[in-house]
């Protein structure tokens, strides 16, 4: 491995630059600008991060269009052997991964792990992918003339992935894309860039040959690079909604096939019937894990009036007992990513209450187990909150658990199908009934049922709908096979011997 698996070492007074990674080795690039990368715990910042220019750009796709044509002729069996060679390493130094991932994020090192092993579900996945690349065969569907046919790799394909999870969302588009046969240039959020650069040494360690897996670091520059470059096939992009519908509208303008992922507001709705000291549970660890900085976040609990009451009272206990403070320590929530990102968050406590929702457990200001210049904002619970307020409105993507009180299931399912967003939603209940209809009626792509973050295995796929997914394909799962190859359909047709040629043998009548 490089020296990038020790980055979370090294001193400020170093000042480590996080390079592009291009033909296999770390690469300064042609640009003298850096971005600021902070350990969100201290408030800090520890390391800088390379911010490419367009020639960077151009420089690493010229890399990646010549790996792509001798990936593409590699067999299936060294690529399937690639990634599990890939997996066995990250598998055995995840703890180096894990430590890369809290200093920089800010989640603690249980939920770095957790990361971990749901994106190496999809490298996993991505090691029996053969299995998908068969074709269809049609015999003589004319006189004969018989039809097949099959999947290749697009070329070079350009990944863009968010800040809160800079190791799992990578591996479940890389993972696939390598595997299908693609070159892959991946920009990672600029916030958190070590991880990238970690798993780039990792795949090359594993025998990806150079050049076939690149990182190139930056800001909107590198992104629209990617997105304007016509040696660049296809787009796969996580992110806010707004961002989202900028990368589906110029890449495919561009010619590009384009998966975008957006944001998410979702719900959970409680009937009557529910566990409530489930739902309880199920609220605070979907509300409050990774800092609420997750697109699959219940950011709103849709409770029943009858049992409302009794349900805060439950989170509000939860939350009493949980510990804020440095992912290194043991804590049960880390800290926000940037402290602009931490004042924003705060902010909506203050436009919940001017609106008139009730603060039940407010997270501003508490005391927390670290340093005191971190980007704190603790587990904060909202009661009553309007519809019509931006705390209920805008995803906040942070530890704010707002309650709003429903009639009944019709109000609740009502309420999830007319917002802008159809990313995840559960219910909880234990009336069959009312969750198969549930699963019937809602307008939203990921449905748990007594399970509050539904994320799918890896050999579903994952997104939305509405203005959480832009384009048809969703990430990984046969989605993501499909979405990273072309298909090809044969027609041939084969002169039978009979038609010419020699033949020695005793003549017939046929």
């Amino acid at each position: 491995m490089t020296d990038t698996t020790t980055l979370e070492q090294t001193p400020r007074s170093a000042t480590a630059i996080v390079d592009h990674w291009v033909g296999g080795a770390a690469w300064p690039g042609e640009s003298d600008r850096t971005g600021e990368v902070f350990n969100p715990a201290l408030g800090s910042v520890q390391r800088e991060v390379r911010m490419a220019t367009a020639g960077d750009v151009e420089q690493a796709v010229a890399v990646a269009v010549d790996a792509a044509a001798v990936w593409a002729d590699t067999s299936i069996a060294k690529r399937q052997q690639v990634m599990f060679a890939f997996r066995e390493i990250v598998n055995q130094r995840k703890d180096e991964l894990a430590r890369i991932l809290t200093n920089e994020h800010g989640k603690v090192l249980s939920d770095a792990h957790g990361e971990i092993a749901r994106g190496l579900e999809v490298v996993e996945f991505a090691c029996g992918l053969g299995h998908l690349t068969k074709g269809a065969y049609s015999e003589n569907v004319s006189s004969g003339i018989d039809v097949y046919t099959l999947r290749q790799p697009l070329g070079v394909v350009g990944i863009i992935s968010p800040f809160n999870f800079p190791a799992m969302v990578p591996m479940w588009f890389f993972s696939i894309a390598l595997a299908a046969g693609n070159a892959v240039i991946l920009k990672p959020s600029e916030k958190d860039p070590s991880a990238a650069n970690w798993m780039a040494a990792a795949l090359t360690e594993a025998g990806l040959p150079d050049g076939v897996f690149n990182v190139v670091h930056g800001d909107k520059v590198a992104v629209d690079g990617l997105l304007e470059h016509p040696d660049v096939r296809a787009i796969s992009f996580v992110g806010s909604t707004p961002i989202a519908r900028y990368v589906y509208e110029t890449g495919t303008r561009a010619g590009k096939q384009v998966q975008a992922l957006g944001g998410a507001k979702n719900h959970m709705l409680v009937l009557p019937d529910a566990d409530l000291d489930l739902a309880a549970d199920a609220a605070v660890n979907a509300g409050f894990g990774s800092a609420g900085e997750r697109c699959m976040a219940i950011s709103v609990v849709l409770a029943v009036d009858t049992v409302a009451d009794a349900l805060v009272e439950k989170i509000a206990d939860r939350m009493s007992r949980l510990r804020t403070g440095d992912g290194m320590r043991g804590c049960d929530m880390g800290p926000l990513i940037t402290g602009v990102h931490r004042d924003k968050v705060a902010s909506y406590v203050d436009v919940a209450a001017g609106d008139g929702a009730t603060v039940v457990v407010d997270g501003r200001g508490i005391d927390v187990d670290g340093d005191p210049n971190g980007f704190w904002v603790g587990p904060t619970l909202i009661d009553r909150v309007p519809t019509s307020s931006a705390a209920y409105k805008d995803e906040i993507f942070g530890p704010v658990l707002s309650v709003v009180r429903v009639e009944g299931y019709q109000e609740g399912l009502d309420l999830i199908n007319s917002g802008a967003f159809g990313n995840g939603t559960a219910i909880f209940t234990n009336d069959g009934g009312a969750a198969r209809r549930f699963q019937r009626e809602v307008q939203v792509g990921m449905i748990g049922i007594n399970v509050p973050i539904p994320v799918p295995v890896a050999y579903h796929s994952f997104g939305g709908w509405k203005a959480s997914l832009f384009g048809d394909a969703k990430a990984y799962g046969p989605h993501g096979f499909d979405f990273y190859t072309a298909e090809k359909a044969v027609t041939s047709r084969w002169l039978d011997p009979s038609h010419g040629g020699i033949n020695l043998g005793f003549p017939q009548h046929t």
